[in-house]
């Protein structure tokens, strides 16, 4: 993996990010900005760092592949911000950075000194991204913010799993990521408007917020009858047949879209015709309202076929389908190499680890991954000369334990 920025010009290059935050979505909405070329420095505790580098497995000293994860292209600063000198410290860099972003428990960067009004006293430009579980104007502001619990109160846990199952969260933290990824929305846009006005902006999220737009049409769906939605575990709501089918090797994704498709299914991929022609499944409409008749034909042909043969037929009768693939299987796959999807990373001590790359592409070129999730306060020294600190200084601030 490459120590140096790329020729590639990266939209954010020059951009100041200073990542106060821990855990998932603050860390998310700073990497997606470092992938597009902003220069992120991650402010961490200097002797445990983020908690996420004590969480799943362990890569070297003190990597994780959870920190790895949200942790690309940025550098790693350790400092006490329970100290005066340290939170001095930050203000000093903070006077000089584009964005900072901190997802504290309500009230801590007010007592520490780091919040938006004191900050923007030093950078009029400073943008300010906030982070929090749920709205900060409202009474529950000092409530904390889990995905698990967002995912229940929001009624995502609803939405997953087989008619008559209870609550069930998705696989991952997708509320936190996702709220990672509106923080980073939000940020470009007020650097954006600050191109205009010249005045920084305070961008604030909450995991509840995104939580309830995570609902999309299934909430609207819900307002509009007046009642809970059904549960469809992998099939659609709305489109039949559209889910996940057993073939005679495991399990594939099918989604017919339209009527058209499913003629071409019939005739090309199951080979039943009579079932094309039956007037109980000539329109989506109709195979919705017989779903579970059409389901008890259609199951059987699948399973009596090969994923390959399955996927090509589909392929050749234009309907999208495809494999269902264990995480392992995907991150392996010809597929997933071809499209430079990963790459490799090293630890001080020489420990190997995967690294994905970002997922766009600028021009027809992915973004690099130009640095690797950095190692607890791997980048101190450099960060604070660069911010115009004296070695004695540094020296200094690290003899009193400011610094790691």
């Amino acid at each position: 993996m490459p120590d140096t920025p790329s020729p590639m010009r990266l939209p954010l290059q020059g951009i100041r990010v200073l990542d106060l935050s821990r855990v998932l979505a603050g860390p998310g909405c700073a990497m997606s900005l470092a992938d597009l070329g902003a220069e992120v420095t991650k402010i961490e505790h200097p002797v445990r760092g983020d908690d996420t580098r004590d969480w799943g497995t362990r890569i070297g000293e003190n990597h994780s592949a959870y920190f790895n994860s949200v942790n690309r292209n940025k550098r790693s600063i350790g400092v006490a911000l329970d100290t005066d000198d340290g939170r001095a410290l930050v203000r000093e860099m903070a006077a000089k950075a584009d964005v900072v972003i901190q997802n504290f428990k309500f009230g801590t960067v007010e007592r520490m000194g780091l919040d938006y009004e004191t900050l923007r006293k030093g950078n009029p430009g400073l943008v300010y991204c906030s982070v929090a579980g749920y709205d900060p104007t409202g009474p529950e502001a000092a409530r904390p913010g889990y995905d698990l619990v967002i995912q229940g109160e929001a009624g995502l846990m609803a939405l997953n799993g087989e008619t008559g199952q209870g609550p069930l969260k998705f696989g991952i933290a997708v509320v936190d990521l996702v709220t990672g990824n509106y923080a980073a929305q939000g940020i470009i846009a007020a650097l954006f408007d600050r191109q205009r006005t010249g005045q920084g902006r305070h961008v604030q999220v909450a995991l509840y917020d995104t939580g309830i737009q995570l609902s999309v049409y299934y909430g609207l769906e819900a307002l509009a009858h007046g009642k809970e939605v059904r549960k469809f575990g992998n099939e659609h709501p709305s489109i039949v047949p559209y889910g996940v089918f057993e073939a005679a090797d495991g399990a594939m994704v099918i989604t017919v879209g339209n009527n058209g498709q499913f003629v071409r299914f019939c005739h090309d991929v199951i080979e039943r015709p009579d079932l094309a022609a039956d007037p109980r499944f000539a329109t989506n409409t109709e195979r919705a309202r017989h779903r579970e008749l059409l389901l008890e034909q259609i199951r059987p042909e699948l399973k009596a076929r090969q994923r390959e043969t399955l996927v090509a037929s589909l392929e050749k009768a234009g309907i999208p389908g495809g494999k269902a693939l264990g995480i392992l299987e995907a991150l392996d796959s010809e597929r997933t190499r071809r499209g430079d999807l990963r790459t490799t990373g090293m630890t001080p001590d020489g420990s190997a680890f995967a690294v994905l790359m970002p997922p766009y592409r600028l021009d027809g070129q992915r973004p690099p991954v130009r640095t690797a999730p950095p190692a607890l306060g791997e980048q101190t020294d450099a960060v604070l000369a660069e911010a115009g600190l004296a070695a004695d200084r540094i020296a200094e601030l690290r003899r009193l334990g400011v610094i790691g």
